[in-house]
């Protein structure tokens, strides 16, 4: 397991440059706050909640593996003082609009905070080591082709990016978001301060409850569309066991699919779940001849509206859609 550290020290050294206004008054007003994600923008926002409010970049059913900005959004984050994402492993699409568009701006990383619980990768749509035959399509999927060249460019950046699926992530992110606005705008620390101990006992409340929500389903195995959940399944103990394909950018050959289909009839796997923003058809395919049931589990929250709430709404949806799912 690695740890990274949110490195503030080059924004906070910056600031002190400034004169003592800079940091009040009309500063603050006119801040310019941008989050990549709405998981992300749904924290920021519970932070700066009565101070002002974030701008979010990729809304809807977008993935942050293959968006593309539009005009206006270039925009945003060419004005932007202060930017949130969760990292290159993540929004990849935001790597190079940071540099060009946004390089005047305070960037926070948050897979950079420090404490935060970071879960590499797993390998293989079964979580497993598995045969393979020569089915082209297959090679990018199982990423066997960087294994051979001894570079597996599926995990350039890391470890797993979808952090804030573990509650005790969310509240460490939060943290550090109170961290960094306060050191872009030190009139309202305390405000910052005050909306982020809030924020921690609502996500500490939200965790408990959802472990006992789901404790009745916990031994039950489901397969997943992408491997995007190894942090809520660790939080709570569930039993996935494995994914459709390993890259949402990467559609499944034939092999794969037909080791999925044989993996869910030899686990007998009570569900496979799919996402708003990835092709249903596979599921089907991937069920048909099973006892398997269909759900789908929105780890982005595209189809919750934008706000403080939305992380809150998208836990428990994903616990409710999984305890649906599976239950017997």
């Amino acid at each position: 397991m690695k740890s990274f550290r949110l490195s503030l020290a080059a924004a906070a050294s910056s600031l002190a440059l400034l004169t003592p206004g800079a940091l009040t008054g009309a500063f603050a007003a006119d801040m310019q706050v941008v989050t990549s994600i709405k998981p992300v923008h749904s924290l920021v926002a519970g932070v700066m909640e009565g101070v002002g409010e974030p701008a979010l970049i990729l809304q809807g059913a977008g993935s942050p593996h293959t968006y593309s900005m539009r005009p206006s959004q270039a925009r945003m984050l060419a004005n932007a003082d202060l930017v949130f994402w969760v990292g290159p492993g993540l929004e990849v699409f935001l790597e190079k609009p940071l540099e060009t568009l946004a390089g005047e701006a305070t960037q926070v990383a948050l897979s950079d905070s420090e404490g935060l619980t970071l879960l590499e990768m797993r390998e293989g749509g079964a979580f497993e080591a598995h045969s393979h035959g020569d089915d082209h399509d297959d090679h990018d999927d199982h990423g066997h082709e960087a294994e051979e060249d001894g570079h597996d460019h599926a995990h350039d950046h890391g470890p797993d990016a979808h952090l804030w699926l573990d509650p005790d992530n969310a509240k460490i992110m939060v943290s550090a978001i109170a961290e960094a606005l306060s050191a872009a705008d030190a009139e309202n620390a305390s405000a910052y301060a005050a909306n982020a101990a809030a924020l921690n006992e609502r996500i500490a409340a939200l965790q408990t409850g959802l472990s006992a929500e789901l404790e009745p389903v916990k031994d039950r195995p489901f397969i997943v569309f992408h491997d995007a959940y190894q942090y809520f399944e660790k939080q709570f103990g569930l039993a996935a066991a494995g994914s459709i394909t390993v890259s949402p950018e990467i559609i499944p050959g034939a092999q794969r699919v037909d080791e999925i289909r044989t993996k869910v009839r030899e686990l007998d796997a009570a569900c496979v779940f799919a996402e708003p923003q990835f092709e249903p058809r596979l599921v089907e395919v991937v069920t048909e001849g099973t006892d398997a049931k269909s759900g789908v589990l929105d780890p982005l929250g595209a189809e919750i509206e934008d706000g403080k709430d939305l992380y809150f709404e998208l836990m428990r949806g994903m616990a409710a859609s999984l305890k649906t799912c599976l239950t017997k």
